[in-house]
């Protein structure tokens, strides 16, 4: 289980409005997402700090609360404290992040009542975005799918548009019934993210399975992959109160199938995927799709719709040559599949790998600009800077592989030069990517 961290979050306030910002899309934890101030709380905080509005607040986090303020905000709330220029200050409540996050948090609101609305040096290092908005208006970006935050998030904005003046938020935890239903989270307004527990490559251990589609139009499934009949349950439990209309597959392999086809018995459903994935899923089980409907899709499709926006289908080979990706016209989104991992490396190799398509299909989702990229295992992430980094390293990767070939190196040479600090089980997958750049390399 992830060590959980103490953190801080500021909700500074002035008659109807509250301060948030935009995440930076390059940084490590939820980049591009809505929040507001603040930050993990160090070793070294603790505040001397005395006021009649500190008398129920650990010093502890009242320090990490004013070096964030200082940092992010270039505001000194002692000073304020000291002028009376803050009429509240009142611990809303904790959020801790759920154990199926990497990065876990156990973060402390605190809602500070100015008197007067502050100018700020934002820090850009931080916030992309930082400025004061109503709640409405927050809330209403997040209903029109504009917003991206965590649940927490999105709890206090309601509770603050209901009541400006609320001194506590119940139920900011992110809850579910581990033992009957998998975990979801909707980030993103209309992406229902569902994570059940897979047979999938380490260090991640489920993969995602979305839940899609406007109510007046078809909705499905997207990879639903349980590794066992107990995971199935819990999925299907958690799905109640959700329509599904059909079961799609992003591509071939198995930690994105395994178990789908007992689903779409369940559902009685029909299921969708490339000719590729169906050719090879029949390939190796004439069987698998026994007695259930398939639609074979392709580049261009529409599919279903997304808060209005006709939702496309996306070829994205490179990974799998059969996988497809999702993103409505409007570029609100883009569903990626293996395309990156938000958890571990993408592996590029057998015969359905292929690492000049792989540049090129990057590249051409870069060129699109989908606003949030989601992986099928980790969270959705702001921007397509992810995917920019991820082409950044593989030709760095590619630029080692060319020297040390150049050099007369053999395979497990290479391997050992450019994978000496990972775990030996994943040296295999690491040797399928050092080939498929070798074949690219004699290629050009």
């Amino acid at each position: 289980m992830s060590k959980i961290i103490d953190a801080v979050s500021i909700l500074l306030t002035f008659e109807n409005e509250i301060f948030a910002i935009e995440r930076q899309p390059f940084l490590k934890s939820f980049p591009g997402y809505w929040a507001f101030p603040g930050g993990k709380v160090e070793k070294t905080d603790n505040s001397p700090t005395k006021h009649v509005l500190l008398k129920d607040i650990n010093p502890r986090l009242w320090a990490a609360v004013q070096r964030e303020g200082q940092e992010e905000l270039g505001i000194d709330l002692d000073e304020l404290l000291l002028k009376n220029q803050i009429k509240s200050i009142t611990p809303l409540g904790l959020a801790v992040t759920p154990d199926f996050n990497p990065y876990r948090f156990a973060t402390y609101f605190y809602k500070i009542e100015l008197n007067f609305k502050p100018s700020f040096t934002i820090d850009h290092n931080e916030a992309r975005i930082a400025d004061w908005f109503s709640c409405t208006v927050l809330l209403s970006r997040y209903e029109q799918g504009v917003l991206l935050a965590v649940p927490p998030i999105v709890k206090v904005i309601k509770a603050l548009g209901k009541n400006i003046d609320a001194t506590e938020i119940p139920d900011l935890n992110f809850q579910y019934d581990a033992e009957n239903e998998v975990p979801m989270i909707e980030s993103l307004k209309g992406i229902r993210q569902f994570m059940p527990l897979s047979h999938t490559l380490p260090p991640a251990n489920r993969t995602n399975c979305f839940h899609l589609g406007d109510d007046s139009e078809a909705q499905f499934i997207v990879d639903p992959s349980p590794k066992d009949e107990l995971e199935m349950n819990r999925l299907i439990t958690a799905l109640k109160g959700h329509r599904v209309d059909a079961i799609m597959l992003t591509h071939h392999h198995p930690d994105h199938h395994e178990n789908a086809p007992a689903l779409a018995r369940y559902y009685k459903v029909p299921m969708w995927m490339s000719t590729d994935t169906h050719t090879r899923l029949t390939r190796i089980n004439s069987d698998y799709f026994k007695d259930i409907s398939i639609k074979l899709l392709k580049d261009g499709d529409v599919v279903s719709s997304w808060l209005g926006s006709p939702l496309k289908v996306v070829a994205v080979p490179g990974h799998d040559e059969g996988q497809l990706a999702l993103m409505p016209e409007n570029k609100g989104w883009f569903l990626a599949g293996d395309l990156f991992q938000g958890i571990g490396t993408v592996v590029i190799g057998d015969d359905e790998g292929d690492m000049a398509k792989y540049f090129q299909t990057l590249e051409k989702v870069i060129k699109l600009s989908p606003k949030v990229i989601f992986p099928s295992h980790g969270i959705g992430l702001g921007t397509t800077f992810i995917l920019e980094k991820t082409l950044e390293h593989r030709k760095m990767r590619e630029e080692q592989v060319k020297r040390l070939d150049s050099e007369g190196k053999s395979e497990d040479e290479i391997l050992h030069l450019l994978y000496s600090d990972i775990d030996e089980a994943l040296l295999k997958y690491a040797r399928k990517n050092i080939r498929s750049h070798l074949k690219k390399i004699k290629q050009q």
